[in-house]
């Protein structure tokens, strides 16, 4: 059985150079998705929304490479949505007033009834109070700009300076939300190895 990791397949998307700032179209893609707000560094409810999404990923994993379509994927990378109500108080210093949406990308063959079938699934093994607030949709981001950041999260000013940058010197305006796909494992990557995509939307 051969396994596909979608990060490869849609490389432009997941894999963009660290160096220069890129402008992609995004498709529309579908997603599990828990919405919250606070500092992610302290709020145990991002925490359990992160255990939530990653358990009903691989839930559904094992169910697609077991059932009919018998497909093994890699399961994709954690994304998230970052915003505040006024976005002009959106910083890197008070992220107690953040909101935020977590979410992993979910293949073709993943359907509303397998989600289903996958939260039952889970919610016999673990208490995870998230599981109420899964969404299961598609999100379709359009035009953005994106750039690799390799190091700590807490080093992201500058990369957000430069995309910014080159958003506002190429005549585009910054639309929708702050976009990061984190690509490294925290708990197993070196701080300065980590990769992280920083993607905006654009107008």
């Amino acid at each position: 059985m051969t396994k596909v990791d979608f990060k490869k397949e849609l490389k432009h998307l997941y894999k963009p150079s660290p160096k220069e700032v890129v402008i992609v179209d995004v498709p529309e893609m579908k997603f599990l998705m828990i919405d919250g707000a606070g500092d992610p560094n302290t709020a145990q409810e991002y925490q359990d929304a992160i255990e939530t999404l990653y358990s009903v990923s691989y839930a559904l994993k094992f169910m697609i490479k077991k059932g009919k379509t018998a497909i093994d994927y890699v399961v994709m990378p954690l994304e998230g949505l970052w915003w505040t109500e006024d976005m002009t108080q959106f910083s890197m210093e008070n992220k107690d007033i953040w909101k935020w949406t977590s979410m992993i990308m979910q293949p073709e063959c993943v359907t509303r009834e397998l989600v289903d079938q996958a939260l039952g699934q889970v919610a016999k093994k673990k208490t995870l109070p998230p599981l109420s607030k899964v969404r299961f949709e598609g999100f379709h981001e359009g035009l953005s700009a994106q750039i690799m950041h390799i190091g700590p999260y807490s080093a992201e000013g500058p990369t957000i300076e430069k995309l910014h940058r080159f958003i506002e010197e190429k005549g585009y305006e910054l639309r929708g939300k702050h976009h990061e796909i984190y690509l490294s494992d925290p708990r197993r990557s070196a701080p300065e190895k980590m990769k992280t995509v920083i993607r905006q939307p654009i107008k």
